[in-house]
């Protein structure tokens, strides 16, 4: 009869605690997946009420493909693709600035990279804009594109008032290469009819100095500029410097000018430092981009430098330190809020 009560009550406390144990397991797994499941539904709300009107296909405005612009744009395509949820993000090849700013204005994209100076002009709608543009923002600038006036070595020409009577290029029809020229000249007391000026593009402009067609030609480029390269490599090539009294009235009455000198070792065949002045290339943004959105998007493009860095050399002077140097139209009301906690 001991041996029996023993043997119940031993199998009555093994029930009891089995019991036990079984109910707290599933107390627990039950308030765990309430808790979870809650937490991850109030996260989503939250992530769905922050991110309220904000737009989920961007694209990207950057230029040819053989150019700077290109691989730059891309990689702030897929920096913010990799980082902003629920947004998607890309880079396309395109025609430049001018055309960025107007596609851009028009709805067509959400951020492109142009010169500085063309966003100005379209914001103001002179130049080559007959109307203003005015459905974007400034974001950052990048890297100075600098206004190149190169002539062989043998040439004679010396300075800008050299040119007085010569064959000139000054870029394409429209371009900000011929407003840039046609600024500079007129700073040193030249004009237009004071030469020939022939509308060539870079590579156009280049063959025909070597061919002896044209005397100079003015370049806007991002430094050592390609066309230049090839041309320095088959003859001695020479960069005019500006006069200092001339650079000074440019930056003082177009505020996107800086000056910029081009070191001796720019190019091949090319043996002196030249002073000149330089636009800047930029990002600006669609004013249809919701400020959050466009805090969080110059947010992880800062967080991020170092892709933008491998993405091509000049991503190397992307920095918050000159982030507005040169800055020429009012900033994206999220990129000013990002810029003021910094």
């Amino acid at each position: 009869m001991k041996k029996f009560s023993w043997f119940l009550v031993l199998v009555l406390s093994m029930s009891i605690f089995l019991a036990a144990c079984g109910g707290d397991e599933g107390d627990s797994g039950g308030e765990a997946e309430s808790e979870d499941s809650g937490s991850t539904s109030e996260e989503g709300s939250e992530d769905t009420a922050s991110q309220e009107g904000w737009v989920e296909n961007i694209t990207v405005l950057t230029g040819g493909e053989a150019g700077v612009y290109f691989p730059l744009g891309v990689a702030m395509a897929d920096i913010i693709d990799s980082n902003l949820e629920n947004v998607s993000a890309t880079g396309v090849s395109s025609g430049a600035s001018v055309s960025n700013a107007e596609q851009l204005n028009n709805g067509e994209a959400q951020l492109a990279l142009v010169q500085n100076d063309i966003a100005f002009y379209g914001a103001e709608g002179s130049n080559m804009f007959e109307e203003t543009l005015d459905n974007y923002s400034g974001v950052f600038t990048i890297y100075p594109e600098t206004i190149q006036l190169v002539t062989l070595a043998d040439s004679g020409i010396e300075s800008v008032s050299d040119l007085e009577g010569k064959r000139v290029a000054i870029g394409d029809v429209g371009s900000g290469t011929e407003a840039n020229a046609t600024q500079v000249i007129e700073a040193h007391g030249l004009t237009l009819e004071d030469f020939d000026a022939q509308h060539l593009d870079f590579a156009d402009a280049s063959t025909n100095l070597q061919d002896g067609n044209v005397d100079a030609a003015f370049v806007t480029a991002g430094t050592p500029t390609g066309a230049i390269q090839e041309l320095s490599a088959s003859a001695d090539v020479k960069i005019v410097s500006f006069e200092e009294d001339a650079m000074n009235s440019l930056m003082e009455e177009y505020t996107y000018y800086t000056q910029q000198d081009i070191p001796a070792d720019a190019y091949e065949n090319f043996d002196s430092t030249a002073s000149t002045v330089a636009v800047q290339a930029m990002l600006i943004a669609s004013n249809d981009i919701p400020e959050d959105q466009m805090y969080e998007i110059t947010k992880v493009i800062f967080e991020n430098l170092d892709d933008m860095a491998n993405a091509h050399v000049r991503g190397e002077e992307l920095t918050l330190d000159t982030a507005e140097d040169g800055m020429s139209i009012d900033l994206h009301p999220g990129v000013q809020r990002y810029y003021e906690e910094q």
